[in-house]
């Protein structure tokens, strides 16, 4: 068996369970079409990288120190993350300033602007973000420097945060990788943290994007609330606690709906 073949079939053991929480060994094997011994070796190989826990006859996602490969991600969700990018790109005009962040939400948005704005100026630290806007009429992308996350095509640490706090933009877009009951922002680690915090800092209006997923899931690293930011693009259905303080913060909650295209005119402003 191919080494590719086996790297594809663990990513969507991945994504998965990241959408099922927690399944058996047969029902994997049932999914994605192999034996159950083929999808037990896999098991055995996740559970030693300390990504998935098996337990009982179940196997599910362990609390990561990071997030999951960036190609299961982007196969998550992918519908939601276009009303998303759809929302977001409501809010730019042509020839806006723009700092775009990481991750699979962010990189969508990215390829929306790329097809329907020109002369956009975007700083940022993602090299998928970068590629996504090879397209944009009379863009002009500014790439941060420093060490590569290869897993993710990323820079993030100390480098990004020197690097957005060269910038002045109209509009920081980013994510973040999990959102608690009461409105916490969290992250994976302390790096994901300050390059996030330095992103929202060098822009004049801030825009917090997630999928539905991210709501609830529990993350050690804890960093403001989601009111704190000037718009929430989300699939998310916010608690109304969470909910009050946005609004009370004027905070501007934009919820993107499964069965419609997002835009500011359609989408549920909360």
């Amino acid at each position: 068996m191919r080494k590719e073949d086996m790297t594809r079939r663990r990513d969507a053991i991945i994504a998965l369970l990241c959408e099922a929480e927690e399944l058996s060994a047969a029902a994997l094997a049932a999914r994605l079409g192999v034996s159950v011994q083929t999808i037990r070796s896999d098991l055995r190989q996740l559970d030693e990288a300390a990504l998935v826990q098996r337990r009982n006859g179940g196997v599910r996602l362990r609390q990561p120190s990071e997030n999951i490969g960036y190609a299961p991600r982007a196969s998550l969700a992918r519908a939601e993350k276009q009303q998303i990018a759809m929302a977001v790109r409501d809010l730019v005009p042509n020839g806006a300033r723009i700092a775009l962040g990481t991750g699979t939400t962010v990189e969508t948005c990215a390829r929306m602007l790329a097809a329907s704005r020109a002369d956009l100026f975007i700083a940022t630290n993602s090299i998928h973000a970068a590629i996504a806007l090879q397209a944009a009429e009379g863009a002009e992308v500014v790439l941060s420097g420093g060490t590569l996350r290869l897993r993710d095509l990323d820079v993030i640490g100390a480098a990004s945060v020197t690097f957005f706090s060269s910038f002045l933009v109209d509009l920081a877009v980013f994510s973040c990788g999990g959102l608690s009951p009461c409105g916490a922002v969290l992250d994976y680690n302390t790096e994901e943290v300050a390059a996030r915090s330095a992103i929202a800092a060098c822009a004049r209006r801030t825009v917090l994007v997630m999928d539905a997923s991210k709501l609830g899931k529990a993350l050690p690293c804890r960093k403001g609330m989601v009111w704190e930011y000037d718009v929430v693009v989300t699939g998310a259905d916010l608690p109304e606690e969470v909910q009050q303080q946005c609004r009370a913060s004027g905070c501007e909650v934009i919820r993107v709906g499964p069965d419609r295209a997002a835009t500011n005119s359609d989408a549920e402003h909360v």
